[in-house]
């Protein structure tokens, strides 16, 4: 049957960005981090902001980072990521820099560079992947893995007494005075996708404030995301368990935000062409 439709007529709702690169993902079918490199690059679009942002990635799932971010982009050493931002920022103080990693990147072999980046009030963004498992190599218990939590280095589930406790980075974070804008996001619902994109936006909008006014404050965001490979499920039975066992560990929303007054004058500062 013949359709009437005009297909130069539709009108266009989802399509991928111009700043994410037409290549195959690596990832593995229902990870969260392709969810999470479409919505940066999203972003960075809409914000009109492709020359001015560099990323950083490190060692993990992440590593092929660059591949799918038409931006420039820095490999960095396992864990050290955080370090290599600050370098570039440092340098190239106009730029929009963040730094994207896993949580046995950022929250293992990195939480000296995590820790003492914002302490310093480093003035850009960390994008904390947290799937509570090393999803690369093989599925070992991570900093985040749950009590109980099978991995393949904890066969009986994660033993509080002798592993300790899962290990909430975020909430360290939060009491740092570096700290500028703080939130845990997550990708398992369309809902919680769109709040995780209005997170990344405020994080570049506050350091261009930042830039501008030529103070710092770092921009953390964790997101709560899963690895349906490493956890032995399904990409469906993963979300199910992103809802039953991380949120009660690892609640939604943000921990801490700029003032009022501070965000306003973020907005009015910001030039046009970026808004």
């Amino acid at each position: 049957m013949k359709s009437d439709l005009n297909i130069d007529e539709l009108e266009i709702v989802y399509k991928r960005p111009s700043t994410l690169t037409d290549v195959p993902f690596h990832y593995c079918p229902g990870c969260g981090h392709s969810v999470v490199h479409r919505l940066l690059m999203e972003v960075v679009e809409e914000m009109s902001v492709q020359e001015k942002t560099i990323g950083v990635a490190p060692v993990g799932c992440s590593v092929l980072a660059y591949n799918y971010m038409d931006i420039d982009m820095q490999e960095a050493a396992h864990g050290r990521a955080a370090a290599v931002a600050t370098g570039i920022k440092r340098v190239l103080p106009d730029k929009l820099v963040f730094s994207y990693q896993g949580d046995g990147d950022l929250a293992a072999i990195g939480t000296a560079e995590t820790i003492h980046t914002v302490n310093r009030s480093e003035n850009i963004l960390m994008i904390f992947i947290n799937n509570a498992i090393y999803g690369m190599t093989g599925g070992q218990m991570a900093p985040t893995t749950l009590e109980g939590q099978i991995t393949s280095t904890s066969p009986y589930g994660r033993n509080i007494s002798n592993a300790g406790f899962p290990l909430k980075i975020t909430d360290l974070i939060v009491h740092l005075p570096g700290s500028y804008y703080v939130t845990r996001q997550a990708v398992y619902t369309a809902q919680a996708v769109r709040k995780l994109k209005k997170a990344i936006k405020n994080s570049f909008e506050y350091q261009m404030q930042n830039n501008l006014s030529g103070r710092g404050g770092t921009c953390f965001i964790e997101v709560v995301s899963n690895c349906p490979s490493g956890w032995k499920l399904t990409p469906v039975e993963s979300i199910d368990w992103i809802e039953k066992n991380m949120l009660p560990v690892y609640p939604l929303g943000d921990l801490k935000v700029p003032p009022k007054e501070k965000i306003i004058s973020a907005v009015e500062n910001i030039p046009e062409a970026v808004k």
